[in-house]
């Protein structure tokens, strides 16, 4: 348990880590291509051992790869509009909530008094986020990030259960997502700056690339020897840390309010975990 317990903590270390390196690069849009581009190159290997997923994932995973593009998009402006210890627990935590929102509503999953009381501590975190310092952009563009995780959470529910691996779906997923924000961003005409960068910030990519990678191999360890819900629990420790490397790392100003609301929301996505196990 010990072990399962430091890959789980290890894989949201890495997952705000990943996101912090997007908040701090010259041009967010860039640094998140860039990471995902060298994410999907990674688990190319990966995916030689362990195989490809069967044909019926396929739709799911072109489906999320999609959603991956739009959320993208909203995490660069998301970070380019408002703070780190706003965006990343506001979007990440919401995103959460959405989802079992979601589950409910879409996929017949049932949700007893306890898990609604859980739904109400996670938005009453959500809420007192947005106090003084919110612009009303980094809300909304915070907002629409969420909308987009949960979106790609439940597809990818649906299409890891179509799978006959969830870890080969999990890295396939990498792949696609990384193909088809770098096919979004070469449309949009943004191949000269992301080549007139790539020299300087190839290896911030590769770590970032490495660390989305990684992150998602520590977790499918982690569950192998831990139950689902105790390692999705700790994973929703990341929310904390954003606020924290927000408040400590970038020494923003609503930083120490915003860790405060930040371990609301993970005490409610605590709860709720259980209340589903």
């Amino acid at each position: 348990m010990l072990v399962a317990t430091l890959l789980a903590l290890g894989s949201a270390l890495l997952h705000a880590a990943w996101n912090l390196l997007v908040k701090t690069a010259g041009d967010r849009g860039l640094a998140a291509w860039g990471q995902f581009a060298a994410g999907g190159l990674l688990a190319l290997p990966v995916l030689a051992i362990v195989g490809w997923p069967d044909a019926p994932a396929y739709p799911f995973l072109i489906a999320s790869a999609l959603v991956h593009v739009a959320y993208v998009t909203g995490l660069a402006a998301a970070y380019t509009h408002g703070d780190f210890s706003l965006a990343y627990p506001l979007a990440r935590g919401g995103g959460a909530l959405l989802a079992a929102l979601g589950g409910a509503l879409l996929l017949g999953d049932v949700l007893g008094l306890g898990q609604w009381v859980a739904i109400a501590v996670v938005g009453g975190g959500l809420l007192s986020l947005v106090g003084k310092g919110a612009t009303r952009a980094s809300v909304a563009w915070a907002l629409f990030t969420a909308a987009t995780i949960a979106t790609y959470t439940l597809i990818d529910a649906e299409g890891a259960r179509s799978s006959t691996s969830a870890v080969s779906y999990g890295f396939a997923l990498m792949v696609f997502a990384g193909a088809a924000i770098t096919v979004a961003n070469v449309v949009r005409g943004r191949t000269p700056d992301l080549v007139a960068v790539a020299r300087a910030q190839c290896g911030r990519w590769v770590v970032g690339g490495a660390a989305i990678a990684v992150a998602y191999t520590m977790v499918l360890v982690a569950i192998t020897m831990a139950p689902v819900g105790y390692v999705t629990m700790l994973r929703e420790s990341s929310v904390v840390l954003g606020a924290l490397a927000g408040w400590l790392f970038l020494h923003e100003r609503m930083g120490r309010h915003r860790v405060v609301s930040s371990c609301v929301i993970a005490a409610g996505l605590v709860l709720l975990i259980a209340l589903s196990a």
